[in-house]
């Protein structure tokens, strides 16, 4: 790579990891404007794999919806790996852990988001998002709901195994 190629793609990790923490920002301020445009036009949301929003109007109605069931929020990125599949396509795992009110109950627990990026005019953007749970739990819960074999225990959802079981 030459010099420029390589500040470049230094500029390029510096705006998608702005881009990750102001998603998130926008998310516990229940900015949907920032949170829209954080997304493509014909971007996608999924949880799980299971897809919950589609263009960048339909994961903003998802979100919406969403965060309507929903009291205080902390949503804390801690680390954000980028693999670059060309000068206008990056692939993305973020770790974060959630700190939620889900209808009156105190959650906590900790996800991977996998994420494709694409420049636009506009700068990057997510084309798609998939968060997975490693773990959610009611905060009286957390520690026995990680040490379990279904860590993930949204509140009126029956708990179910992580999306990042340890192998081994």
């Amino acid at each position: 790579m030459t010099l420029e190629e390589r500040v470049r793609r230094l500029e390029d990790r510096a705006e998608l990891n702005d881009l990750v923490v102001a998603y998130f920002l926008a998310s516990d301020g229940d900015d949907l404007a920032t949170v829209g445009n954080s997304f493509t036009d014909t971007a996608t949301f999924s949880t799980s794999g299971v897809l919950a929003g589609e263009g960048r109007d339909g994961i903003v109605a998802f979100i919406a919806a969403a965060r309507d069931h929903m009291g205080l929020t902390i949503h804390t990125p801690h680390y954000a790996q980028f693999t670059f599949e060309g000068p206008d396509v990056a692939k993305g795992l973020v770790g974060a852990h959630l700190e939620l009110v889900l209808g009156g109950v105190a959650v906590y627990g900790g996800v991977r988001y996998v994420d494709e990026y694409r420049r636009t005019a506009d700068g990057w953007r997510i084309q798609t998002r998939d968060m997975r749970t490693i773990n959610m739990a009611p905060w009286l819960e957390v520690g026995e709901a990680f040490a379990s074999a279904t860590p993930v225990r949204w509140p009126s959802a029956e708990p179910s195994p992580s999306d990042f079981p340890r192998k081994g």
